[in-house]
């Protein structure tokens, strides 16, 4: 049996006509930038995330550098992060001249260790910038009654966390990414909300940060030709925001599979002495974007399951203050113990909505051979 890691055709064979429609109807029109299904995408995910307005740009990565330029995450400001994440959580950083500042993380969750942040805040301190990272938002009261006390912007990263929610203190569950300044999402294909391409979305409560977020993402400009601020090119494809409406419509039966899969992984392997399995802390709504354990012999395992043709990924091999391209930054090896055994330790197993029960049962029968 071959299990692949991803895969897009399993989904596109179920819902091919809605798909083909969807991508027809655009071809048909011809309004292939910011045409009124990004509109239309923008209108939904505002309904589905409660958040007032919605934004859509290239790219997640997109999305997050425009949000710390509009935030203000540069010329040597300093902003709080987390090490464990995608690049793109501190060259949004960087590329403005600001300074990311690191502190570690919590050994369950892999979530900013919110202990930590307070310690780090300085008169250079202009940000937070939480990563939701695969089934667990970060603790997001305890990080804004820091933000309030010390008058901080919060930039969500919410690109792997489309459907999460965390309850607050006032009792209502809040989507990933409403809760601060700025939220961004990811549609690369992998993620829970996946399009055919790249894609991304930043969300505000803001009336005014929605306002320079429209215009920084079409050059700064008002309208046509007309530029109040030198922005980006960078605008959600009308293609990808067709299809993105129609998986859009299946999101929570997407959610609840994932679900499946997960406690199928779980029951299956909770007796396997040699691997952790994800834990969840606070009242929140996962959404099961990744599947990841930690397992003695990662490597080794690793090449087991590509030796039984079993897809894997590993996020992340090593933490960015051990990046060459964050030398400068000053940070060694043993700055932040518990990300960098995390790296070591983590791998992801295959989780989508389409994989099947035999499939889960081949690759945890594969995982407990290898630790006879």
């Amino acid at each position: 049996m071959k299990v692949s890691f991803y895969t897009s055709q399993r989904e596109y064979s179920l819902k091919k006509d809605e798909f083909n429609r969807a991508i027809q109807g655009v071809l048909e029109k011809g309004n292939f930038i910011l045409g009124e299904q990004v509109a239309r995408l923008e209108n939904e995910i505002q309904q589905y995330t409660q958040a007032k307005y919605a934004i859509g740009v290239a790219s997640g990565t997109d999305a997050l550098t425009i949000a710390s330029d509009i935030l203000g995450f540069k010329d040597g400001k300093e902003v709080i992060t987390s090490p464990f994440t995608f690049l793109a959580s501190t060259s949004c950083i960087t590329k403005h001249r600001g300074r990311p500042v690191f502190v570690d993380i919590d050994e369950e969750t892999f979530a900013l260790d919110v202990t930590k942040i307070e310690e780090k805040v300085n008169q250079q301190t202009i940000g937070i910038l939480p990563i939701h990272l695969f089934d667990q938002m970060a603790d997001m009261d305890r990080i804004m009654d820091i933000a309030a006390k010390h008058q901080l912007r919060v930039l969500e990263d919410a690109a792997e966390a489309f459907g999460m929610r965390w309850k607050g203190r006032n009792g209502q569950y809040h989507h990933a990414g409403t809760i601060g300044d700025f939220g961004v999402f990811s549609f690369f294909p992998t993620k829970t909300l996946g399009g055919y391409g790249d894609g991304g979305m930043m969300i505000t409560n803001d009336e005014e940060l929605a306002r320079k977020a429209k215009y920084y993402r079409v050059h700064g400009a008002s309208k046509k030709y007309h530029y109040e601020y030198v922005g980006y090119n960078s605008r959600l494809d009308t293609l990808q925001a067709a299809i993105l409406s129609v998986k859009l419509k299946y999101i929570d039966d997407a959610i609840s599979k994932r679900e499946k899969i997960a406690k199928q992984y779980i029951e299956r392997l909770s007796d396997c002495q040699a691997i952790r399995l994800p834990k969840v802390k606070g009242d929140q709504k996962q959404v099961y974007y990744v599947f990841n354990i930690m397992a003695e012999n990662r490597d080794q395992l690793a090449e087991h399951l590509a030796k039984n043709e079993i897809g894997y990924s590993i996020y992340y091999p090593r933490p960015l203050h051990l990046q060459p391209c964050f030398r400068d930054l000053g940070y060694q090896k043993g700055d932040f113990p518990i990300a960098e055994r995390v790296s070591d330790e983590i791998i992801a197993l295959p989780i989508y909505p389409e994989i099947t029960t035999d499939e889960v049962e081949f690759i945890c029968d594969t995982i407990k051979e290898f630790y006879k």
